[in-house]
């Protein structure tokens, strides 16, 4: 039987993020990602073109993918990446949701409500760094997943995002402007710019690390930290609390649900 070639999708509110896993002697690495903006009014041929264009910059024809893992939190662009799949790979994607095999309990009140990257991210920090431990995923909401020690999925905190705070205070305040997340040279800033981005970077960095240590206390458990979305980096390097910084967190948890419901 050859091997898979996997490819990932997970569609956040904001950007879609794809990734494309070879595997070798039954292993997958992660070989190609990419990063597109999500649109829910896009059809499925648009996000064909997309697609053949992506795999095409890579050198790699879209002919190659065996498999298709998706998860989405936009239930209406599903049916448009189903499509996608049928008619670009001749096979529709298994999607992450109800039926599908996590091999983590689920201890929310109703398991339904849990958005389907919350649960992938909670099933990769727990297979790559064990538990317990809290996934922090940087997105267009800011979420906390706790994970056990048992490898339970104990639910977790939601937060606006840092850039969806940001847009609310600008929209509101009309002196202040739009500025880039970046490092001030002190707390305390002496322009508007400088300000703002320490309140942005350090305030949150701050909001960070008061909820994981409100979380570890209610866990009774010195629970690790991992952290993913597309300013872990930025908020982790002024976080005392973040140890682990995993920028394709999600993706692999997509790998390793579809090789748990592999038949």
């Amino acid at each position: 039987m050859s091997e898979p070639v996997l490819l990932v999708i997970d569609v956040g509110n904001t950007n879609v993020s794809l990734g494309v896993f070879d595997y070798h002697d039954g292993e997958g690495r992660l070989a190609q990602h990419w990063r597109l903006s999500t649109h829910r009014e896009q059809t499925s041929d648009e996000v064909v073109i997309s697609l053949i264009t992506l795999f095409a910059s890579e050198g790699r024809k879209t002919d190659e993918i065996t498999d298709v893992i998706l998860s989405s939190v936009v239930p209406p662009v599903v049916p448009i990446w189903e499509r996608v799949s049928s008619k670009l790979f001749g096979r529709p994607p298994q999607i992450v949701g109800p039926g599908i095999r996590t091999g983590m309990p689920v201890r929310y009140e109703n398991p339904h409500e849990v958005g389907a990257d919350r649960i992938v991210n909670a099933v990769a920090a727990y297979e790559l760094f064990g538990g317990p431990i809290i996934a922090v995923d940087f997105g267009t909401a800011t979420t906390f997943d706790c994970i056990s020690e048992r490898g339970e999925y104990l639910g977790g905190v939601i937060c606006p995002g840092v850039h969806i705070s940001m847009e609310a205070l600008f929209e509101r305040a009309s002196k202040l402007h739009r500025v880039e997340i970046a490092r001030p040279r002190t707390v305390i800033g002496r322009t508007t710019t400088a300000a703002l981005q320490s309140g942005l970077l350090y305030g949150y960095a701050g909001m960070v690390d008061s909820m994981i240590a409100r979380i570890r206390e209610e866990l009774g458990a010195e629970a690790r930290v991992v952290a993913t979305g597309g300013l872990a980096r930025r908020i982790a390097s002024e976080s005392r609390a973040i140890e682990q910084v995993a920028p394709f967190l999600t993706l692999d948890g997509l790998r390793i649900l579809f090789e748990k419901n592999r038949s």
